[in-house]
């Protein structure tokens, strides 16, 4: 494979943008938004409330003058877990929410108490009847203390306070690239928010929000999956559209693993292998750290490398699934516990069924198929469409033999 490869909007970044959108009822337009399944998911459940939303060409516009109700859709909220993002701003909007808990990928617990806890620090009240419900008189600035630098509890921390009353602390803030794109898109909606990629954000409250032109940042974790399939597939590829800084993690692993390429201002370019790819821990981080979002397309690099490689997933103890549908192609990997994996290489894959366990293993398994010799058949592949736009057309125009199944 071969050429050039243009990455989309981050999935990360679109999801908390829309449900944002909810906190005017000003006119919205957001750009560069990926057409994936997640995002077609999450605009259901917006026009299920009530809102009038197009979505054509990788630009979505929302009114949201006309949302009526505070109790999205129960079966498609249990499709999408980052439904969970309508919290904060649904609470902020009609000082209630009733909601059921979210779905998802099945890649371990993610427990909601760092959200909870934060809309309850801002003044909600909790209702324990089975379902998400949140009712309060109004919304109060307050210091919150995130049990966890929870990605999604920072947002819905930050969608509900940015019209709360008075000023909000969040201690403990996540500053990844999509929550500093979240932030930026609130301040050109009206919003006070200082401290933007740190750990501590200071919120002043705003009495209402104001309509916005955003542009949606790209997608590292795709730009990740592309990088680790040319190095596995020794192919020579250039990944366009993507900020480098917010790559450094992905960069130090492909360096000590040896990987060939070169970084430019907006680029990284995959050469071909100049030595034998090495062995090497792959674990789990908090940004700026290696994101467990970017650890499985490492796996299959890990196969075609000498040596042991360990894969540490602290964060989800149920994420390693996609080892055993590599151990059906013949990778010399195993399952240590629920946290740990061992991957022996070099090994030759070779192709066969095998299954898409979620968003990122789906992308896993293309990527062995592709490294693999022989054909591969990879099933449920409407996990990957959750995350990856037209993958199978992108792979075509780099040289992949890859067709879609209609049945």
């Amino acid at each position: 494979m071969s050429g050039r490869v243009s990455i989309w909007g981050s999935k990360n970044a679109a999801l908390p943008a829309i449900c944002a959108t909810l906190l005017t009822r000003e006119k919205c337009i957001l750009k560069n938004v990926p057409d994936i399944l997640d995002v077609r998911n999450l605009i259901e459940i917006l026009t299920g409330l009530g809102s009038k939303i197009s979505f054509e060409k990788n630009i979505v516009t929302v009114d949201n003058s006309w949302v009526n109700s505070f109790e999205p859709d129960e079966q498609l909220v249990k499709k999408l877990r980052g439904s969970i993002l309508l919290l904060g701003p649904l609470l902020a909007r009609f000082k209630q929410v009733v909601m059921p808990f979210p779905g998802g990928d099945l890649i371990g617990k993610r427990p909601i108490d760092s959200h909870l806890i934060a809309m309850h620090d801002l003044g909600a009240e909790i209702i324990e009847n089975g379902k998400l419900q949140l009712r309060t008189d109004k919304l109060i600035g307050a210091e919150i203390i995130l049990n966890e630098m929870s990605v999604t509890a920072t947002e819905n921390a930050i969608m509900a306070a940015v019209t709360a009353q008075g000023q909000t602390a969040i201690h403990l803030a996540a500053t990844e690239p999509h929550v500093q794109d979240l932030c930026r898109l609130l301040n050109s909606m009206g919003a006070k928010i200082s401290g933007i990629g740190t750990h501590d954000l200071k919120i002043e409250g705003v009495n209402s929000l104001h309509g916005v032109e955003h542009t949606i940042i790209f997608d590292n974790e795709v730009a990740c999956s592309f990088l680790n399939l040319a190095a596995a597939t020794r192919s020579e590829l250039t990944v366009d559209n993507i900020r480098s800084e917010y790559m450094y993690s992905s960069i130090i692993q492909f360096r000590q693993m040896n990987v060939n390429f070169s970084v430019a201002e907006n680029s990284i370019t995959i050469n071909k292998p100049d030595g034998p790819y090495k062995s090497a821990k792959i674990k789990t981080n908090i940004y700026p750290g290696l994101l467990s979002d970017f650890i499985p397309p490492f796996a299959v690099l890990a196969t075609q490398a000498e040596g042991k490689s360990m894969i540490h997933e602290w964060m989800y103890e149920g994420r390693l699934g996609y080892i055993h549908e590599l151990s059906k192609m013949g990778a010399k990997a195993r399952i240590l516990d629920q946290h740990y994996a061992e991957i022996e290489g070099p090994t030759q894959l070779h192709g066969t069924n095998v299954s898409s366990l979620d968003v990122r293993s789906g992308m896993v398994m293309v990527i062995a198929a592709l490294t693999a010799s022989g054909k591969s058949v990879l099933h449920d592949i409407e996990h990957i469409e959750r995350g990856y736009q037209n993958l199978d057309q992108v792979l075509r125009e780099l040289g992949a033999d890859i067709k879609r199944d209609q049945e």
